[in-house]
Parts: structure tokens; sequence; C-alpha cells
């Protein structure tokens, strides 16, 4: 099966970024495709995105280390990510499985946006912002 990894540093410590990704209900705030998510049950989420809709099923979550998901409506079979402290840093790794080479180009662009939703949020909650002012744009993503 095909993999896919991106890797993005971000000015923040590791437990900042583990909290934000392990708060699913946020997505919306802050991930520029994710439009709404509802809760299914434990380690379930129903969400409502810009190119459709997925149920993503945690199966895995090391706080910290790694988080994995399945996820069903997506070209992805499974997606995840890696934590790795760089001193006053973190890198974070996003990975996907999915069954189409054939998809490799648009899954990157998405893991592209994914990163980047995730640097510009992180920079303005570290900036003193809140979730409450946070203002998702995609000209701010764009320019990450």
């Amino acid at each position: 099966m095909p993999r896919l990894e991106k890797k993005i540093i971000l000015d923040a410590p590791i437990e900042k970024i583990y909290d934000i990704l392990n708060d699913y209900m946020s997505l919306p705030v802050w991930n520029i495709v994710v439009n709404k998510i509802e809760q299914l049950g434990p380690k379930k989420y129903f969400l409502n995105t810009n190119v459709g809709e997925v149920t993503n099923i945690e199966i895995e979550n090391i706080p910290y280390e790694r988080m994995t998901s399945k996820q069903e409506g997506s070209p992805m079979e499974k997606i995840g990510y890696l934590f790795s402290p760089k001193e006053k840093r973190s890198e974070v790794t996003i990975w996907t499985e999915f069954k189409l080479e054939e998809q490799r180009d648009v899954l990157d662009m998405a893991a592209d946006l994914f990163l980047k939703s995730l640097k510009v949020y992180i920079n303005h909650l570290q900036s003193g912002g809140t979730p409450q002012n946070y203002k998702k744009s995609f000209s701010k993503i764009k320019k990450a």
C-alpha cells in the first residue's frame, strides 16, 4: 500500500501540538478543510469537509509520541502523526497510507494544507491569540 509522509518544524512544545491534534472537536476552528465535526462514539468522529464526508476512527494514541486513525469515506486508509522534540521546537510528521498511487499528488497537497493550517493556528496561539478569536483563512495558510 502506498505511503506518504510530510514533516514540519513548529515553534511550540510537543505537548501543545499534541493537545491540539488530540482535540478532534477543535478541527473546524483551525483546519482549513474541515467545516463541521460530530462525535459518533468513543474515538469515532464524522467530519464534513470541503472534499466530502469522512468518518475518522482513532486506533492508536500514545501521548506526545504518535496518533493513528483509520478513515472511512476518504482515499486515505490510515492517517497518523508522529511527534519529535527539536530543542525548543517540535517536528510533526503527518503520514497516510492509501490504496491508489494515482492519489499521491492530491494527498500530498492535502497534507501540506493540513500542516500549514496547524502552523498558522499554533503561531496564533503562541502569540497570545485564543481559539475564540482565530479566523481561519486560506490566504494566511497559503503563505505559511
